[in-house]
């Protein structure tokens, strides 16, 4: 009987075995398609700088949740594989937020509904963070988190990166720029039960289709998401791209039209392949909302809110333009008549779409019981910075500006002591840098960078920073390598050994200097970057003008700057002029100010291409005597 018993057992564990062995078997075949998937579309920075365990180890927890939460196999395949799946959700640097949050994820919101589950995660994330503005690198959800801060752009990034913790498929929605005001928004989509909703993030609200942005984004002009990958769905495609198809979904908030466009030569025959910009008056510029390319009719289409554009076309250096009213107008020419001779003077009056009340019932209970809970995740937050943050400091001492960073600035500035003061690399950085700056940068910085007695050097040698670049330990790597040689050699060497490819990383996205060193192939804006960094690294003066966007080196002795030209052989000497403009106060505004009321393009290329001034610039301050 005992025998027959222990044959039994035997047998039970051997089926349970065979079982487990298969599951395992079965998940690893699951998170090897996921990584395939992922990899098929990535972008060539997220490939280079970031290893395949760090890829395969956030597939694993992403499939982890898939099985382990109860809305795993509600979600479909193509929304899990393209707003699940992918780490990515904009421009952010990437980190392990999934791996390190996913267990507290998932322990607040196991026995919610997929729909309570999106509002209790929008809690999470404003127990964790609120709102300040900053400047336009968005950091990664961990750095966000530990800071306690983030602009709109990083607080969506955030909370669309806890969303998929935990298994929801969820979006970044952005609208470039409203068209009543001068600003934009970016905000959080959840897909819930077959359908997407909306929800302002960190900012949580009683129930989900509410934010404070209702009014105006039934008045906006354009909202799109990112789906990376291949993405097939029934949404209106704005751009398809290797890495991601970009999609419209402007009809979920406002009433829209569609304008179709055709661009004809001076010739009046259609024109194939020109650039078509629908832009919008914003911030004094009209802004590119879209570009696109004409078809062999010459045509180009976009749906969209009801309000008035300037549709401008160019190819070749030739260009055209025209006011549109959406809505009003089905159809439009463009003539690509006009070249770099062209001046005019001409009024524009542009109107944005009407609008709708599109805010959903609440009661004044839930509105209640909402704002008690606010206060109290902000008591969360604020005893969190107490605990966390420098308090002894002065306002605007990096110290306090790094908020949980502190540690780094304090332990770099005991280091920094035998500098003498001729490697203050603190000076250098900016306020979101003291954020999240490593010690390995600062020290790399410190100890490798060769001294100039030149007022240029601290700015453009001795600073880490390029562009908007996620800064990484590489001037010690680049200055063994380059070190030493004159700026002729260094551009001849990056002609003769990076190969440009653009298509690989249709956001220009920043590769580091050291993934295009060891990569050897990257965009042209990594290329700049990489540029710059390794002529940083030979003591050579080194920058991506800010205004205009050019590569530049400057002579030691002079201070000339000279361009970078990596088409050619040669360098050439920025040409160097003043700009003063005049302006008369009729009672409207004594000093106008550059971005509000004023800005100045370049046409290049047949394109309006802005001239990035400070964001304080103003006529009086910057113009009204002339500036360089």
């Amino acid at each position: 009987m005992q025998s027959k018993r222990r044959t039994i057992l035997q047998g039970a564990l051997i089926v349970g075995l065979f079982a487990f062995m298969t599951a395992c078997t079965d998940r690893r075949a699951e998170e090897q398609e996921a990584l395939d998937f992922l990899y098929e579309g990535m972008p060539l920075p997220d490939s280079v700088d970031y290893s395949r365990e760090f890829w395969k180890a956030n597939v694993a927890v992403t499939v982890r949740a898939r099985h382990e939460m109860p809305w795993g196999e509600k979600v479909p395949g193509r929304e899990w594989r393209h707003f699940v799946l992918p780490l990515r959700v904009n421009n952010e640097d990437l980190d392990s937020f999934r791996i390190v949050y996913y267990d507290e994820l998932r322990e607040r919101v196991k026995d919610k509904t997929m729909y309570g589950a999106v509002l209790e995660v929008n809690h999470w994330c404003h127990e964790h963070v609120s709102y300040q503005p900053s400047d336009s690198r968005t950091s990664s959800p961990m750095n966000t988190l530990r800071s306690a801060i983030g602009r709109c752009g990083e607080e969506s990034t955030f909370t669309v990166s806890a969303l998929r913790t935990i298994g929801i498929p969820a979006r970044q929605v952005y609208t470039p720029r409203w068209a009543h005001t001068d600003d934009n928004h970016a905000w959080v989509e959840a897909w819930v039960d077959g359908r997407w909703y909306f929800l302002g993030a960190c900012e949580p609200e009683p129930v989900l289709n509410l934010g404070w942005f209702n009014e105006p984004v039934a008045r906006g002009m354009l909202m799109h998401t990112k789906a990376f990958g291949n993405y097939c769905g029934p949404e209106d495609v704005v751009n398809k791209t290797a890495c991601y198809t970009e999609i419209n979904v402007t009809k979920n908030y406002a009433d829209v039209a569609t304008i179709i466009v055709t661009v004809l030569g001076s010739d009046s025959l259609p024109v194939e392949g020109a650039t078509v910009d629908y832009r919008l008056y914003n911030y004094a510029e009209l802004y590119p909302i879209v570009s696109k390319q004409s078809d062999v009719k010459g045509q180009s289409s976009l749906t969209c809110g009801k309000g008035d554009l300037v549709i401008w076309a160019s190819k070749d250096g030739r260009f055209g333009f025209r006011k549109v009213s959406v809505g009003k107008d089905a159809l439009t020419t463009v003539v690509l008549n006009k070249d770099s001779t062209y001046t005019a003077s001409f009024d524009l009056d542009l109107t944005p779409p009407i609008g709708k009340d599109n805010k959903p019932d609440v009661s004044i209970d839930a509105i209640r019981a909402n704002r008690a809970r606010l206060v109290r995740e902000d008591s969360i937050r604020a005893a969190y910075m107490q605990q966390a943050f420098f308090q002894d400091g002065e306002t605007d001492s990096p110290e306090v500006l790094a908020r949980a960073n502190w540690h780094t600035i304090v332990e770099f500035r005991g280091k920094e002591q035998g500098t003498g003061g001729k490697c203050d690399v603190l000076s250098t950085l900016s306020k979101k840098d003291y954020r999240d700056v490593s010690m390995e940068v600062l020290q790399d910085v410190a100890e490798h960078t060769p001294f100039l007695d030149n007022p240029l050097w601290q700015e453009y040698v001795l600073c880490p920073r390029v562009a908007n670049e996620r800064l990484t330990p590489c001037r010690g790597a680049l200055a063994e390598r380059f070190g030493g040689m004159k700026v002729e050699e260094l551009m001849q060497w990056v002609m003769d050994s990076i190969t440009v490819d653009d298509s690989r990383n249709p956001q220009h996205l920043c590769m580091s200097p050291l993934g295009v060193l060891r990569h050897r192939t990257c965009d042209a804006h990594s290329r700049d970057i990489f540029f710059v960094a390794a002529a940083r690294s030979a003591g050579i003066i080194a920058r991506i003008d800010a205004v205009t966007g050019k590569v530049q080196w400057a002579d030691e002795e002079t201070g000339t700057w000279h361009d970078v030209l990596f088409g050619s052989s040669e360098e050439q000497t920025a040409p160097q002029g003043s700009l003063q403009l005049t302006y008369k106060d009729q009672a409207v505004k004594a000093n106008p100010s550059y971005y509000s009321h004023f800005a100045l393009s370049r046409i290049n290329g047949g394109r309006p291409q802005l001239q990035e001034f400070p964001e304080d610039a103003t006529w009086t301050g910057t113009f009204a005597d002339g500036v360089s």
